[in-house]
């Protein structure tokens, strides 16, 4: 028999003589100080523990399961109906579209979905996430190469709260006609990876400058389609763009630079004005020209004069030019600064 004392001061005495008398607060507490693994583990020894799962878990990994995750899906999710966070990222492949299906069946809660590097999934999955958990708002599916453009457009329509979305590898999902359908559908879209999917061109990143005004975070690497026009949309319609990462648009030339520059100009006179946004005065504050071979010296230079967060000096390079030789002339604020300062230390001496 296990005896906790309770009440002020101590006064009082709970008698616990089996499992299922621990109130599921106490349960839930106790889950809360082991890993994920044990967490599990509890789920299958009495109903105590799994009602106490089922009623307050919100929070699950299971990347550290290496065999058999899809059975353990199969298994568990029935009992996990109030999660708000699941990360199924995987070494190997092991989730099939039954296991997807299950959480979508039971998990109607779900903001956050991690299933990278899931192989084995088909649309189905896609189809299953639209119908089950709408309020998603944060989705990763990178590397899940057999989906479809048809799968995530339609997802796009039943999903449309989604913040950040990790495409990056997704060849077959990101097309022009499904970026179209994220532009028209997810308006609340901050975050958007589309790293090599090759078929991405200038419609589609055009559709998201003009349905996704609050994009902050755009990673175009590898997209070797797009060209001036998708920077230029982005410039003159993404006010809140931080990131940037352009690495491999060889297409990519100065007038995308001058416009990103000129960016800085109007908003200054706009949203960037005002001290509710002050935060927001830095503009971008990562961008990545890597292999960008077209760009010149002035026009890089002044977009590093627009934007002082993009530094190139050591240890602070959010201005990443590695592949360009052409641009090694270039040199942010501080860099600058630091040249003169070090120019000045003869006439001081004397």
């Amino acid at each position: 028999m296990l005896i906790f004392a309770g009440g002020a001061g101590g006064g009082g005495r709970w008698r616990i003589s089996e499992w299922k008398d621990i109130p599921e607060e106490l349960l839930l507490r106790i889950l809360s100080l082991v890993d994920d693994r044990t967490v599990v583990v509890a789920s299958g020894v009495c109903h105590g523990w799994r009602d106490a799962i089922s009623w307050g878990l919100t929070h699950l990994s299971l990347s550290w399961c290496k065999k058999n995750m899809n059975n353990l899906v199969l298994s568990l999710f029935p009992n996990f109906k109030k999660l708000q966070v699941l990360i199924l990222r995987q070494d190997t492949p092991q989730l099939q579209d039954n296991a997807v299906e299950t959480i979508a069946s039971y998990c109607h809660n779900l903001q956050e979905v991690d299933l990278s590097k899931s192989f084995k999934l088909t649309d189905h999955s896609l189809y299953a996430l639209a119908h089950g958990c709408p309020d998603i708002t944060k989705l990763n599916i990178s590397g899940c190469s057999a989906f479809s453009d048809t799968a995530l457009a339609y997802l796009s329509g039943f999903c449309r709260k989604l913040k950040f979305l990790n495409l990056c590898g997704c060849v077959n999902a990101a097309t022009d006609w499904a970026l179209k359908a994220i532009g028209f559908n997810c308006n609340q879209l901050q975050s958007l990876n589309l790293g090599w999917c090759d078929q991405v061109g200038d419609e589609g990143v055009k559709s998201l400058a003009y349905g996704c005004p609050d994009l902050r975070a755009l990673d175009l690497c590898g997209c070797l389609l797009i060209t001036d026009e998708s920077v230029i949309a982005l410039a003159n319609n993404c006010l809140h763009l931080r990131s940037l990462d352009l690495y491999y648009c060889q297409n990519i030339t100065d007038r995308a630079m001058y416009s990103l520059a000129q960016s800085r100009v109007k908003n200054k006179h706009g949203t960037w004005e005002s001290p509710k946004n002050k935060y927001e005065d830095e503009g971008l504050t990562n961008l990545n020209i890597s292999q960008c071979t077209a760009l010149t010296p002035p026009a890089v230079q002044a977009l590093c004069d627009s934007f002082p967060a993009l530094h190139t000096c050591p240890g602070r390079h959010s201005l990443i030019i590695s592949g360009c030789l052409n641009l090694t002339s270039v040199h942010c604020a501080c860099a600058v600064q630091a040249h003169r300062a070090a120019s000045m230390l003869p006439h001081l001496a004397h």
